[in-house]
């Protein structure tokens, strides 16, 4: 492959579009179906309100993707991050997620929080995330909650 994970383009997406499509089809291949789950008999009207994001490669097809949800002002929960399958460990998931910061950064959020799967908690630490308490059972499998401050954002 000869491309940089810098060279992928980030976009915002809007719900019910082409590209939300994908990005739906993405978590579900990498996110539900290895657990024997469908994205699709979860109710998604909820993320009408929820803002969604993609890395694109330069023919516009789907890399990876994110969706950050907006809670009380200043705090943001990041969900649903899925790197298409071949594209793991090249920097992908990384590039998402600082440009992802940024942005929300730039919109006052000032603290963000996810639930890790405990085998991608290494992943969000190296990006400057902390383990908040005990791990716990999401989709089946075991999760961690992390979370990252406003003055460590974009400082991996």
């Amino acid at each position: 492959m000869s491309w940089r994970a810098e060279a992928l383009d980030f976009r915002e997406i809007t719900f019910g579009s082409d590209e939300y499509k994908q990005t739906c089809e993405l978590r579900n291949e990498v996110l539900r179906l290895p657990l024997g789950l469908s994205l699709y008999s979860e109710d998604l009207q909820q993320e009408k309100e929820q803002l969604h994001f993609g890395l694109f490669d330069h023919d516009a097809e789907l890399i990876a993707c994110v969706i950050a949800v907006l809670q009380k002002p200043g705090k943001a929960k990041l969900r649903q991050m899925a790197v298409k399958a071949g594209y793991e460990g090249q920097g992908v998931g990384r590039r998402l997620l600082l440009t992802l910061e940024a942005l929300l950064a730039a919109r006052g959020v000032t603290q963000l929080s996810l639930h890790a799967r405990i085998s991608a908690a290494g992943f969000y630490e190296k990006l400057g995330y902390v383990r908040l308490g005990a791990p716990f059972v999401e989709v089946g499998i075991p999760h961690v909650r992390m979370e990252k401050q406003q003055q460590s954002l974009n400082k991996p």
